[in-house]
C-alpha cells in the first residue's frame, strides 16, 4: 500500500447556519481514519453541551483581538456578531503530523484560506430548501426570532458563494450526505500529488 506524501489535506467546509455541516463533520471524524477537525476560537458563549477544546476554544473579545494583532490566525471573521478564527499553529501541526483536517468555517474565512492554502479542497453544504432551513433553525431553542431572521438573511448571502467551492452537497438525507462527503475525501486522498514518489520508486518501480 502506498504511503501518503506525509502532509495532510485541508477540507474547507462551509454552509449557512442550520444546513447541518457541523453534524456531517462530526460523523465523518468519528468514522474515517486520519481525519481531524480544526477547533476554532470564538468569542460567542458556549451552547448547552458544548465542550471547550472539542467544539470551540471560547475566549473573550479582548483575547481574540490580541491574537489577531499577533498574527495567530490563518483566517478569522465576524459572524452573527461573534468572532471566529482558526489558529495557524494548531492547523499546521495537524497537517504536518499527516492528518487530513476539516475546517468548519464560513464563506469569509474560506476566502482567506483560499489565498493561503492553494491545495485546499472546498466543500459547500446546501439545505434542501429555504423552508427546511427555517424549520431547522426554529427547532434550535437558543435562537430568538430576531436571531433566526438574521441567520436566514445571512444564509442567502452565503449560498450565493457556492460557486467558489469545488464540491456541493445538498444535505437532505443525512446518510446519503455522509456517503457523498466520504467519497470526496477518499477521492482526494488518491490524488497522485498526495502519494510519496520516493516510496513508489523504491518499492514498486525498482522492485
Amino acid at each position: 500500500m502506498t504511503k501518503s506524501s506525509g502532509r495532510g489535506n485541508i477540507f474547507i467546509v462551509s454552509a449557512p447556519s442550520g444546513a447541518g455541516k457541523t453534524t456531517l463533520c462530526k460523523r465523518l471524524i468519528g468514522t474515517m481514519d486520519k481525519l481531524k477537525t480544526s477547533v476554532s476560537f470564538t468569542t460567542r458563549k458556549p451552547r448547552d453541551g458544548e465542550v471547550r477544546g472539542e467544539d470551540y476554544f471560547f475566549v473573550t473579545e479582548r483575547k481574540f483581538r490580541s491574537m489577531i494583532a499577533a498574527g495567530e490566525f490563518v483566517e478569522w471573521a465576524e459572524v452573527h456578531g461573534n468572532l471566529y478564527g482558526t489558529s495557524r499553529k494548531r492547523l499546521e501541526k495537524v497537517i504536518n503530523d499527516g492528518y487530513d483536517v476539516i475546517l468548519d468555517i464560513d464563506t469569509q474565512g474560506a476566502r482567506q484560506i483560499r489565498n493561503t492554502f492553494e491545495n485546499g479542497v472546498f466543500i459547500f453544504i446546501l439545505p434542501p430548501s429555504m423552508t427546511v432551513l427555517r424549520e431547522r433553525l426554529e427547532k434550535r431553542m437558543s435562537n430568538t426570532r430576531e436571531d433566526m431572521e438574521r441567520r436566514l438573511a445571512r444564509a442567502v448571502e452565503e449560498i450565493r458563494e457556492y460557486k467558489m467551492y469545488d464540491y456541493v452537497i445538498v444535505n437532505d438525507l443525512l446518510r446519503s450526505s455522509i456517503r457523498k462527503f466520504e467519497s470526496i475525501i477518499t477521492a482526494e486522498r488518491q490524488r497522485s500529488s498526495n502519494k510519496d514518489s520516493a516510496w513508489i520508486e523504491k518499492n514498486i518501480i525498482r522492485r
